[in-house]
């Protein structure tokens, strides 16, 4: 579900069903159609981003995205408090080995 933008015309084939609101004609809603989830995880990704990050190198954006991810999935509007998110991040790291190995610059 897109806004009405023609950058998300292609991008819609790749998908069974692909539905679009039309903000500039004041629709930002239609039956199932909106764009009310992907607005508030940008919301919470853009909001602790540009509070804790600052930045992020294209080969490490997909490790940002899944964090906050999480973080939206695990909010406190869906009856999930601070306790409750540490608890769930410890058993995901549950049994896994956090290594970190650099990445060659190619400047």
């Amino acid at each position: 579900m897109t806004d009405e933008s023609s950058i998300y015309t292609k991008l819609g084939k790749d998908y069974q069903e692909h539905q679009s609101v039309n903000h500039s004609a004041n629709e930002y809603v239609r039956g199932d159609a909106h764009t009310n989830t992907i607005e508030g995880f940008f919301s919470i990704f853009k909001r602790g981003f540009k509070g804790i990050y600052q930045h992020c190198g294209e080969n490490h954006l997909h490790r940002y995205l899944a964090e906050f991810d999480f973080r939206y999935n695990n909010r406190i509007k869906l009856g999930v408090d601070d306790t409750m998110r540490m608890n769930a991040a410890i058993k995901q790291a549950e049994g896994k080995r956090l290594t970190y190995r650099r990445i060659k610059r190619t400047d």
